[in-house]
């Protein structure tokens, strides 16, 4: 099969194999022919050393089940990222996510989705509903991690939340904020995605035009840079929450003096509920299709990588088996 592979190095390379070997799914897992898969933030750290990842990247993607249980057997699907163990005390508590021998797909332990096959566990697999096409589909993971925002933290309509970031994920988790009927307002430097958040009635300012006013209750920080944690914290009143979403390759300069002088709450906040997410897609809550920018064929992956790097990029695509 075709397949993107990641060498270690320093930094790691990449390159395009036709002949990959396919994966075999072991006990308790699926085979899945993946029809998109999505270039993220996260693939593009990942080239830059994040994680020390060696293997096929991508983890955001929709195929169809060709090999596995009846109840999946043909059936079009999307796969949560963690595979946890299922028996330790983490996994006892409920926290798969957090499992500490867990493998996660196309970041660490296990390869991921840039690739015409991939197997995952059979319990990560959520069946995505007719109504719901494949380039819809394929936003599933990252906009589960977007719906997480409000899954963990209790915001009213009353208080102040900034997105800082208006990339892939910063547009999601404004969206989701905005479905919610909460009145976000993002920070961002691409006019187009800006235009695109005016367009859904969403506030925004660029960020060289910011003036810190510390008056924000809540500040989602999405910019995948340690600039956009240092304005987050310019922007929180005292006690306020950072919701921090980034990842990024090497170890940042922060200031941490702010966060205790000011009693300030840093939260990570990562993987989210799917099934949230399918919502939101099926009853049209968010517009993800306005977000693709370009769509590859793995042949090009390369090309799709240097693409998602360019600013006049929001979502780029991969199509494995496309000529």
């Amino acid at each position: 099969m075709e397949a993107l592979v990641v060498s270690p190095g320093t930094p790691p390379t990449l390159t395009y194999d036709p002949n990959h070997h396919p994966p075999q799914p072991a006990p308790g897992e699926v085979c899945i022919r993946v029809h998109r898969a999505g270039i993220c933030s996260t693939d593009l750290e990942i080239l830059r050393g994040y994680m020390t990842f060696a293997g096929i990247p991508g983890h955001e993607f929709v195929g169809t089940v060709i090999e596995g249980p009846n109840t999946l057997h043909g059936q079009r699907v999307v796969a949560e990222i963690n595979c946890a163990c299922g028996q330790c005390e983490t996994c006892r508590r409920g926290l798969p996510n957090h499992c500490p021998h867990r493998t996660v797909v196309g970041i660490a332990g296990r390869p991921g989705a840039f690739a015409e096959q991939i197997c995952v566990p059979a319990e990560n697999c959520h069946i995505v509903p007719d109504e719901i096409d494949d380039d819809e589909a394929v936003f599933v993971e990252p906009l589960a991690a977007a719906a997480q925002i409000l899954a963990l933290e209790s915001i009213e309509p009353s208080q102040k939340v900034t997105v800082v970031g208006s990339g892939r994920l910063g547009l999601l988790c404004a969206q989701v904020l905005h479905q919610a009927g909460l009145a976000p307002d993002v920070i961002g430097r691409n006019k187009r995605t800006l235009k695109l958040c005016a367009s859904w009635g969403i506030a925004t300012q660029r960020v060289t035009d910011v003036q810190p006013a510390a008056d924000r209750d809540f500040v989602i920080e999405c910019t995948g840079s340690p600039d956009g944690l240092r304005l987050a914290l310019q922007l929180c009143r005292p006690r306020a929450t950072i919701v921090l979403k980034s990842t990024f390759a090497g170890a940042p300069a922060i200031d941490l003096a702010p966060i205790v002088i000011h009693e300030i709450r840093v939260v990570g906040n990562r993987c989210g509920p799917f099934a949230e997410a399918i919502r939101l897609l099926r009853e049209r809550k968010v517009a993800v299709k306005e977000l693709i920018t370009a769509t590859f064929p793995l042949s090009q992956g390369l090309a799709a990588i240097a693409a998602a790097e360019q600013p006049e990029h929001i979502k780029v695509l991969l199509t494995p088996g496309a000529p």
